[in-house]
């Protein structure tokens, strides 16, 4: 879930098509969580082939990931490694909540509440590690790179964009501005129009960006501030003091200068404050990649979705012409130039 900045941290909309050329380093998890969640039948039943096996995620990538490309945009996915020590509690409950849900979920489709239902079965969603495997071997079959982080996906992403290495991290989280991302964008393989939670109501959601420089700028904060300002509201790695939200937490930021401070003033204890700080400062990451998009194997693509998971050949190979097209436009445009 990472930490909610959204009361201090408004994003700017954009278009998807304003990020034509731009090399995106995506958190891969946190975007197929989302695939998972939101790619369902109207009872909350993810799709599935007629094996009973889940493809969701397959779902996503072949016609949302195919989308971004033929707009121009250059992808890369960015995957977790192993998670840090500290997590663990998080990760716990995230379980509890998924068994709760799941619970919750039987319930209202045995009650014919399909809406209910819905909105419970997006809460259990579960990454296994052959969905892994499957998201890695369909993103070769586009062209599309993949890195392998050896710690928490959105931070190589965010190293990968503070190098300059791609222009920004996306992901649905804040924590890639305390991973030091110069720029966040949110919603970009999620726009569209989506239905609320426990509302029959839907609405558009656009693609946002956020800079880091101005959103420390009108924060009055320094990127280490802002990372004590998440770990006293609470983070993946620490619970945060109960009562302090978002606005609070800037402040006494503001007021008291560092977290040590604010623990001494307000008689509050948090445990390994550098541990903390480490984890967002200086994260487990790798230098040991390379990034090159590449035309899509159209005949693999097709074996793994229609010969594997029963997708529908024509739309698959829509997609895959989309994009095929989109680049051939964009090879002559170039040509064009040098004419």
């Amino acid at each position: 879930m990472g930490v909610d900045l959204s009361d201090l941290i408004p994003g700017t909309p954009r278009r998807l098509e304003d990020f034509a050329t731009r090399a995106i380093a995506i958190d891969a998890f946190n975007t197929l969580y989302q695939f998972l969640s939101i790619i369902r039948q109207p009872d909350g039943t993810p799709l599935m082939d007629r094996q009973g096996r889940v493809t969701s995620h397959l779902s996503g990538i072949i016609y949302r990931t195919t989308n971004l490309l033929a707009l121009g945009i250059k992808p890369v996915f960015v995957f977790d490694g192993q998670p840090p020590g500290l997590k663990g509690r998080t990760i716990e409950a995230r379980v509890a909540v998924k068994v709760k849900a799941e619970r919750e979920w039987e319930d209202a489709k045995l009650k014919g509440d399909f809406a209910r239902a819905r909105t419970k079965a997006m809460q259990t969603s579960r990454l296994t590690g052959e969905m892994v495997g499957q998201s890695k071997r369909l993103l070769a079959c586009l062209g599309v790179p993949c890195v392998q982080a050896p710690g928490e996906g959105e931070a190589q992403a965010s190293h990968m964009a503070a190098r300059g290495d791609a222009w920004a991290a996306a992901s649905q989280d804040y924590d890639s501005f305390l991973f030091g991302s110069p720029i966040l964008v949110r919603n970009l393989a999620l726009s569209g129009r989506r239905k609320l939670p426990r509302k029959d109501v839907y609405v558009d959601v656009q693609p946002e960006q956020i800079d880091l420089a101005a959103t420390l700028a009108g924060l009055g904060l320094s990127r280490e501030q802002l990372v004590d300002l998440a770990i006293l509201i609470g983070t993946d790695y620490n619970e945060g003091v109960k009562g302090i939200g978002p606005k609070k937490a800037l402040a006494l930021m503001r007021k008291s200068g560092n977290l040590e401070r604010v623990l001494e003033e307000e008689g509050l204890v948090i445990e390994d404050v550098n541990g903390l700080r480490d984890l967002f400062l200086h994260p487990s990451v790798t230098d040991a990649y390379e990034l090159g998009w590449t035309d899509a194997d159209v005949e693999a693509a097709k074996r793994m979705l229609v010969d594997e998971h029963d997708f529908s050949e024509d739309r698959v190979q829509g997609a895959l012409e989309r994009v095929a097209e989109a680049r051939g436009k964009a090879g002559q445009r170039a040509l064009d130039q040098w004419s």
